[in-house]
């Protein structure tokens, strides 16, 4: 049984600082663990935190801001960084914000029998102003980056998809029907997604699961009162489907506005 563990942890050093990350290493003991949103670079952590793992940094090109990690236990064969050139050239990431092909949000890690690729989807803004980059750049990019390599092996996806995808997944749907993160565009961009071959793992196991939530707002105490947001998953290739044990949101873990999502696969 292998475990997989992500996490958008908002700032890899305060996550440090907060014990956060080092509480759930010990505590679930990872063979793969994803971060997102790290706003950091191996020359800024001690990362003896990180010596039983295999290290895959990929921060952005700005200080600060965005970047992905991967940490494995298991063997990884290659590993590539963001977009490739074709798929850059092909479609529109840059925006008036910046090109989203430099900000560390797509990591992909090949292993023997399957493929991770860890994400961290751009925010389509509060005034919507990054929805046409989501829309028409950004959600078929990394589809078809999931659909190229799925031609070869499975494939995992993991990581904040900044989309909550059906009422079910956030605890005030109504409200928030058009807003970032709820609008039509983002949820057929997910709908998409899952049809190019692809399992929501915690939805597949649990599908009337409700108040399951990944992500809540610092304000007015929305964590303690479960007023969140799912927009962290796992999502696997429909032909691992039988290999899905247990999928899990560690609403427990604190050290970020966000908690852990992992599942547990036989492979």
């Amino acid at each position: 049984m292998l475990k997989f563990v992500s996490w958008n942890i908002n700032g890899l050093r305060a996550c440090l600082e907060k014990r956060g990350l080092q509480n759930l290493i010990q505590s679930h003991q990872p063979d793969v663990l994803c971060l997102q949103e790290i706003k950091a670079t191996p020359n800024q952590v001690a990362t003896d935190i990180f010596s039983d793992y295999q290290a895959i940094w990929n921060p952005a090109q700005r200080k600060g801001y965005s970047g992905t990690l991967i940490l494995s236990k298991l063997k990884i064969l290659s590993q590539s960084l963001n977009f490739s050139a074709t798929l850059s050239s092909k479609y529109k990431l840059a925006d008036q914000y910046g090109d989203t092909n430099d900000e560390g949000r797509v990591t992909t890690v090949e292993f023997e029998h399957f493929y991770i690729i860890t994400v961290y989807t751009p925010n389509s803004k509060g005034d919507l102003s990054r929805l046409s980059l989501r829309q028409q750049a950004w959600d078929p990019a990394f589809r078809e980056h999931c659909q190229i390599l799925s031609q070869s092996k499975p494939v995992l996806v993991c990581g904040d998809l900044n989309v909550a995808h059906q009422e079910i997944d956030l605890a005030r749907p109504k409200e928030n029907i058009g807003c970032h993160g709820f609008t039509d565009e983002e949820r057929l961009g997910f709908d998409k997604l899952l049809e190019s071959g692809f399992l929501d793992s915690y939805r597949q196991l649990y599908p009337q699961q409700k108040e399951s939530y990944s992500w809540w707002t610092y304000w007015h105490n929305a964590r303690a009162k479960n007023i969140g947001w799912r927009i962290d998953y796992w999502l696997i290739s429909q032909k691992l489907k039988s290999n899905l044990q247990q999928a899990t949101i560690h609403a427990d873990i604190f050290g970020s506005d966000h908690c852990p999502v992992s599942i547990e696969m036989t492979i």
